[in-house]
């Protein structure tokens, strides 16, 4: 499991180990890791070029004896200094080992091969100083190493709220922090890279499931299972409209997962159905739902039918519109705007703090919310919120939803909890998008064949 943790968690743990170690050690030992994944990124060391912007605090030290360790290595390395104060040792270890400090951003070397952002760490408010902004500026267009977390962003939010850094990569140590996987900022950290420091971690804030969760997680049926022991999904879904998204979210409930999938809709889209999905079933008993994709007028009554069944329900598309109360045991899978219609608020204000809002709708809700967008989080009413990092941007396709909600009702109808089966049907969907897209386009169609491929890939240990 990837976990990320809160600013507070991380001093609290950082105190704890600084209380055992010689002073120092834990910078040091971030300071080496940094320097190693810089060398890992610039190939060789000698007749490299680094600049590294440093600020005042620690976040700057590590990069100053970082910049001391890749001096000694050959590297060329100038730092420019963005603050009155500095972390005198690793100014002094930089000097020592032959590298060079200014504050005048006209003495530095014009085209470097790489920028080590040390402007502020765990501890810096959103946004930059202007000094910095004119030296990201005067260096556009650099590969980046961020420490830590990219310079200026909300790091236990995830909010972007002015200048910060976009970097290539961020180098952060002890534990991932909320930053790196909450949107919008996690756009800004680029590839991620933890340097382990043995810190002692409590509860983290965010989670996101890795292949080995993901199979220690999925259904597998026992030697004498049947069709009905390992779950019956139901959809309602459909309309004359919107007659694909029955088609497309009962492919992703007939991906394999569950035992069988009922389709309750209007019969010319039966047929339809059918023609498709021989293997699909009427009416009958479930143990999940699936309700709602391209609903139209029939999404409330839709909803009321299967809440009337006393199961769990996936609620996605039209039928969000008509959830009033709380939904225990149940999903709903909102993307920005259909979340942002049901909170009563502006989309753009979900979209810059994708993280609050998920966790408070589950809240108002008593259910699991899985917000879609760059990186989808599924939230429940306690715990950390669990974040999917799969996937590609070719997913943002008309119909990926629908095939999501199949993939997640028959998860819950085989016998996982809503968090479980949002979280795992997340993670199989954006797996089986990489694959299905192979680098290029895909189609929502295309993401829900994919999907036993991926199960079979992630059980047998390839995924």
């Amino acid at each position: 499991m990837l976990r990320a943790h809160t600013v507070d968690d991380v001093r609290r743990a950082e105190q704890a180990a600084m209380a055992d170690l010689p002073q120092g050690a834990l910078m040091q030992r971030a300071a080496a890791g940094l320097a190693a994944a810089v060398l890992d990124l610039l190939g060789t060391a000698y007749g490299r070029r680094v600049v590294l912007l440093v600020g005042p605090g620690d976040n700057g030290g590590d990069a100053l004896w970082a910049g001391a360790r890749l001096a000694g290595r050959g590297v060329r390395v100038e730092a420019l200094l963005l603050a009155d104060r500095v972390h005198e040792e690793g100014l002094a270890a930089l000097h020592a080992a032959g590298g060079r400090a200014t504050r005048d951003l006209a003495d530095l070397d014009p085209a470097p091969d790489l920028l080590v952002d040390g402007i502020v760490g765990i501890g810096g408010r959103p946004g930059l100083r202007p000094d910095a902004v004119a030296a990201l500026q005067h260096l556009d267009g650099v590969p980046v190493v961020a420490v830590d977390v990219p310079s200026g962003v909300d790091v236990d939010t995830g909010r972007l709220d002015g200048p910060h850094v976009v970097a290539d990569l961020t180098v952060t140590f002890g534990t991932h922090k909320v930053a790196h996987l909450a949107d919008p900022a996690s756009t800004a950290s680029g590839a991620l890279h933890l340097v382990d420091l043995g810190l002692d971690l409590g509860t983290p804030s965010l989670e996101a499931l890795q292949p080995d969760d993901v199979r220690a997680l999925l259904p597998r049926p026992g030697q004498v299972a049947h069709k009905y022991t390992r779950g019956v999904v139901g959809v309602r879904a459909g309309s004359g409209t919107y007659p694909g998204a029955a088609l497309l979210a009962v492919a992703g409930a007939n991906s394999g997962l569950a035992g069988m999938v009922r389709y309750v809709g209007p019969e010319p889209i039966a047929d339809r159905v059918r023609a498709a999905h021989p293997e699909v079933v009427g009416a009958g008993r479930v143990q999940a739902w699936v309700v709602g994709p391209g609903g139209g007028d029939d999404a409330a009554q839709m909803l009321a039918d299967a809440r009337a069944d006393d199961v769990p329900v996936v609620v996605d598309a039209d039928a969000l519109r008509h959830v009033d109360g709380p939904l225990p045991g149940c999903v709903l899978t909102p993307h920005t705007g259909e979340l942002a219609a049901m909170l009563g608020v502006e989309r753009a204000e979900v979209e810059a703090s994708p993280l609050a809002f998920a966790r408070d709708a589950a809240l108002r809700w008593e259910c699991v919310v899985l917000l879609k967008g760059h990186h989808t989080l599924v939230a429940g009413a306690d715990g950390p919120v669990r974040v999917t990092t799969t996937g590609v941007p070719w997913l943002a396709t008309a119909g990926a939803g629908d095939v999501l909600a199949g993939v997640i009702g028959a998860l819950l109808a085989s016998g996982l909890g809503a968090y479980d089966a949002a979280s795992v049907g997340s993670w199989l969907h954006g797996a089986a998008a990489t694959e299905a897209a192979d680098g290029g386009p895909l189609t929502a169609s295309r993401v829900a064949v994919q999907i036993p491929r991926v199960v079979r890939e992630t059980l047998s240990g390839l995924g």
